[in-house]
């Protein structure tokens, strides 16, 4: 298995798993939370089948990564990806979030730039500040996070159970976009993570995107469900239009935040004619 190095913890490496198959333009994909690369396997096998190479990783924390117990900001996730990228030294690549993920993609092309990368793709966007704030009077109050922190304390496995039944909207799609097996596989990938980084990621939801998304300078797409129940529409999503430059705007009618899974009909279609365009 493929790893990079990006980091020192006491006496071992943290190193970065990652997969690279197929040839052609780059595309990057992101996971969100509390996921692993292989939650792509709809959009990985569309995209190698129309000739691109396509990049999956495991954030710091999850799948077969390293599991730290610092790093957990996104300052440290984008210079995990830029040492990807530096590595395996592409140009060209689209970079494709999700949810966590669309955070990766925002603070890497507001720290790092567009030199290697020619467009971007955002999936239940996290940006662009979701924390309730005197300046920020359309975000989530605190107490909402800080009640997720201490159900993960409580029992780490029980609140997964209610976050990936939301991460899917279960009751509402269960047996038609969302199967029992899938929701235990997203279940089983979650449970396994890190149960210190599943803890310390709650804390970057909270970052402040606003300063890096005018620095975006490459053609932007997003794509969000209206039913989205992690990272809801208007606080995030429907903030955006207007602070990237060159944004192309999906609205997903009755999604729920994981639209790359349960409305793959309406994701893998429109990013394929955006990588084109």
């Amino acid at each position: 298995m493929p790893f990079v190095t990006v980091g020192q913890e006491n006496t071992g490496s943290i190193d970065i798993y990652y997969e690279d198959h197929g040839m052609g333009q780059p595309v990057i994909l992101i996971h969100g939370y509390p996921l692993d690369g292989h939650s792509w396997e709809k959009q990985e096998r569309v995209l190698l089948a129309t000739g691109y190479r396509v990049i999956t990783y495991d954030r710091r924390g999850t799948g077969n990564s390293s599991r730290p117990t610092f790093g957990y900001d996104y300052d440290t996730f984008a210079a995990d990806l830029k040492v990807l990228i530096d590595h395996l030294s592409v140009s060209d690549a689209v970079l494709v979030g999700f949810s966590m993920g669309t955070g990766e993609v925002t603070r890497y092309l507001g720290k790092y730039g567009s030199g290697r990368i020619s467009k971007a793709v955002l999936l239940g966007a996290i940006p662009p500040f979701l924390l309730k704030a005197d300046d920020n009077p359309d975000g989530v109050d605190r107490s909402v996070f800080e009640d997720i922190k201490a159900a993960i304390v409580a029992d780490r496995p029980a609140y997964m159970k209610v976050f990936i039944n939301n991460l899917y909207n279960y009751d509402q799609y269960k047996g038609t976009r969302i199967s029992d097996e899938a929701w235990n596989f997203s279940f089983n990938t979650a449970v396994a993570n890190s149960a210190h980084g599943a803890y310390a990621c709650v804390d970057t939801w909270l970052t402040d995107f606003r300063k890096d998304l005018p620095k975006i300078d490459v053609p932007t797409l997003l794509m969000h469900g209206t039913d989205d129940r992690v990272l809801p529409y208007a606080n995030t999503a429907k903030r955006l239009p207007g602070l990237i430059k060159d944004l192309a705007f999906i609205t997903v009618e009755g999604g729920p935040h994981n639209i790359a899974w349960t409305h793959s009909e309406v994701v893998n279609p429109a990013l394929l004619d955006f990588l084109k365009a």
